[in-house]
């Protein structure tokens, strides 16, 4: 299908996730606003390769999405919103009763109440244009837990609440809001950690991934960026017009368990 015409924001894209739904939407020919809260050269470089290689009018804006001005910002900046990617997510792990209170607040901000956020400044323009995507990334997280990630599991879920809500409200128009719900992603900060758990544990890289990394991933495979980006792309076409205020689980197995 074609995103001719269609403008994407995706928060949190300028590595990992993000980035991979960006250049996924950017190449079915949306154009596409990255995001992140750093505004570096690389950042704007990021935007500028998409644009040249995908032919869109793909641009970068600046926004901290612990702050609830700045979500909202980014949306009257960006000028337009078909297709918004709630992407932004941060992680600690503790114990609850250690669990630092500055950095649950910051999870729950970035990971949760910044979807709030940018939502509400983006109905109000697909309303106007006469369609609209939303499509939060969630996690499998957001529909089972682990110990030691209260604030990200707590925000997962409630992210997973928010995406019902929202496709209530706009069930009768032609808006669609899901979530797609990964596992472990390849991803270049998943990347940096697998020589970490090869030397902790003593295995080789395989073995490492596979009953380290993995044991809650009954595929003993990574999913990958390109197939977040492709469940989006899936999620903006006319097949999934009826489908709105769901779960899609792209985790190998995992909340099949």
């Amino acid at each position: 299908m074609t995103l001719s015409g269609k403008t994407a924001i995706i928060t949190g894209s300028n590595s990992g996730i993000g980035l991979g739904v960006a250049w996924e939407l950017a190449k079915a020919g949306a154009d596409v606003v990255l995001n992140s809260f750093s505004d570096t050269d690389e950042d704007h470089a990021l935007a500028k390769q998409i644009a040249d290689e995908t032919d869109t009018q793909s641009r970068y804006i600046q926004a901290d999405m612990s702050k609830g001005d700045q979500c909202r910002a980014l949306i009257e900046k960006a000028g337009a919103c078909d297709i918004l990617v709630n992407n932004a997510g941060i992680q600690h792990v503790s114990g609850i009763d250690e669990f630092p209170t500055e950095k649950w607040d910051a999870i729950i901000a970035i990971n949760m109440t910044s979807a709030f956020h940018t939502t509400a400044a983006a109905l109000p323009m697909m309303r106007k244009a006469g369609w609209g995507r939303v499509i939060n990334i969630a996690s499998a997280h957001g529909l089972t837990a682990s110990p030691y990630k209260s604030a990200y599991v707590a925000a997962k879920h409630g992210v997973v609440g928010l995406t019902k809500v929202t496709a209530l409200e706009t069930a009768q128009e032609p808006i669609t809001a899901n979530a797609i719900c990964p596992g472990y992603v390849m991803t270049p900060l998943v990347e940096a950690q697998i020589p970490d758990t090869m030397e902790k544990y003593g295995m080789d890289r395989e073995t490492a991934i596979k009953e380290v990394m993995l044991t809650r991933q009954p595929s003993k495979e990574f999913a990958t960026t390109e197939q977040m980006g492709g469940t989006a792309i899936f999620l903006c076409s006319d097949a999934a017009q009826q489908i709105t205020g769901t779960t899609i689980s792209v985790d190998g197995g995992w909340t099949a368990l």
